[in-house]
């Protein structure tokens, strides 16, 4: 007992008196980080740290791609992963499923079925068939999730509570949360134990049929057993669920037992609980918490000050949002030069909801002049305002530089069907076939994607106006719109000369 002890010693000694030269004197995943956070940046070290030939400890790679994989860098997550088993890294089958679903995010669920495939067969067991499961269930793949979840249990693998979470998270998402029970019987039946998240997704669909009877008793059935501790996320779902249906008192009570399962003062937990004590409209206990959070966060960050005002401007406390934005503004002028839109964009929809254009474009600009340029939901907050004034004209410039801005993410933006609709009716009973082609000039930079409602609006405007247009109808079939019985005689009389 001695002699193995002093070996398992001796080993750990020999191991952390390696050659620097050999090792990273750093750990992996700071070394990763050191320039920040951005997928860009870590490419870059991931790429500087293998072409360096320096080697890493098996379970530092682990971690690493762990952490990576939590910031959803799974480019580079997925590369260190293949790059290591390249240079000899044994990958367990724990190791394999994560790497399946990297594969999966990185480059597509092709790649990921080809991974799955070329596996030996010793490895394709409970861990990677759930991996792949997972997969389809987040992709929304209802019939090959299906075919896995039953290859599973032909196969007689060892069931887990994982694919039957996958599947009930699938069918919450497909709007059939009555299908969740039935999974639940059948884990009891094949005595598979429940995890936490199972509790969960079968309380929120519950409370998706309105049984809110039921989910007190899924949480009475969860202390019963005794086997699984119901944490933050659980008494956050619980609250959540008490807030949609009005039960303030119950809700407030949920949040309680959630701040005191909050030990570890982690972040997640204080945003919730600011969110929902915002639901519950108790103004107090948002202040309260939001004290807590920057005192455990003292360099409290933009998602927090975000979460904070819209909380805020939502219970009406505009004067506590602003001194809030303030807070944030002065914080940030030393230490970043840029404003966050994000943060301008909810105090400027409350001015403009409560009709101070003045204050809104005085913070837009000022917004401006920092770096932050109004982006389409800056734009939205205005074509909101413009158009409840029936200003159409300046709401038309609006969605001109919304589609010209464009969404934060750098995604293309266009305006919903019923405000194009609200639009091109206004256009319409106005007879303005100009503005009209305007307009749908201007959504043309966004989408080719005009509805048939929209052509017949169009025509029906020119009709109103008694304007004729030659090449209306070669546009109509070059856009393949069907057109009413009724339009069709319209759009005829409008392109004859």
């Amino acid at each position: 007992m001695a002699s193995t002890f002093m070996q398992q010693f001796a080993k750990k000694k020999t191991v952390l008196q390696r050659s620097s030269k050999k090792y990273l004197e750093e750990a992996l995943y700071k070394k990763l980080l050191s320039d920040g956070g951005e997928e860009m940046h870590v490419r870059a070290k991931l790429n500087e740290f293998l072409k360096s030939r320096k080697s890493a400890y098996k379970w530092e790679v682990g971690r690493t791609v762990k952490i990576l994989r939590g910031r959803k860098l799974y480019g580079p997550a997925t590369k260190l992963s293949e790059t290591m088993e390249k240079r000899g890294m044994n990958k367990t089958v724990s190791d394999q499923a994560i790497h399946l679903d990297l594969v999966a995010k990185s480059s597509g669920i092709a790649a990921a079925e080809a991974y799955f495939m070329a596996l030996p067969e010793s490895s394709k067991n409970n861990l990677t068939y759930s991996a792949l499961l997972n997969c389809y269930c987040k992709l929304s793949m209802t019939s090959k999730a299906q075919f896995i979840f039953e290859t599973m249990k032909s196969l007689n693998l060892e069931m887990s509570s994982m694919p039957y979470n996958s599947l009930m998270t699938l069918n919450l998402k497909n709007g059939l949360p009555q299908a969740v029970p039935a999974l639940i019987n059948e884990m009891k039946e094949g005595n598979i134990m429940p995890d936490i998240y199972t509790y969960n997704v079968w309380m929120r669909a519950l409370a998706a049929m309105s049984d809110i009877a039921g989910v007190e008793r899924v949480i009475d059935e969860m202390k019963r057993d005794g086997r699984v501790a119901g944490d933050w996320t659980t008494y956050s779902n619980l609250a959540s669920i008490y807030a949609d249906a009005g039960l303030f008192d119950k809700a407030e009570k949920a949040l309680k037992e959630l701040e005191s399962r909050n030990v570890r003062r982690e972040f997640s937990p204080y945003q919730f609980l600011i969110t929902l004590y915002g639901r519950t409209g108790n103004l107090l206990e948002v202040y309260r918490v939001w004290r807590s959070l920057k005192l455990a966060f003292p360099k409290t960050a933009n998602l927090s000050y975000l979460n904070m005002i819209q909380v805020l401007v939502k219970l009406n406390d505009l004067p506590g949002a602003e001194k809030c934005f303030q807070e944030w503004a002065t914080a940030y002028s030393t230490g970043c030069s840029t404003f966050d839109i994000r943060i301008a964009n909810v105090l400027i929809g409350a001015y403009l909801r409560e009709g101070s254009l003045e204050k809104a474009d005085k913070l837009r600009k000022q917004a401006n002049r920092r770096g932050a340029a109004p982006n389409a939901k800056t734009w939205e907050h205005y074509i909101d305002y413009y158009l409840k004034k029936r200003e159409f004209k300046s709401a038309v410039k609006c969605v001109d530089s919304a589609v010209t801005a464009g969404r934060a993410n750098g995604a293309k933006w266009t305006p919903s069907p019923a405000v194009v609709e609200e639009f091109m009716r206004h256009f319409e009973q106005s007879k303005n076939v100009e503005a009209a082609e305007g307009f749908l000039e201007i959504l043309k930079k966004s989408t080719d994607d005009v509805r048939p409602e929209i052509f017949e609006i169009l025509i029906r405007t020119y009709a109103a106006a008694g304007k004729k247009s030659p090449i209306l109808h070669r546009r109509v079939k070059m856009e393949k719109v069907e057109l009413s019985e009724e339009c069709k005689v319209l759009l005829d009389e409008i392109s004859t000369e």
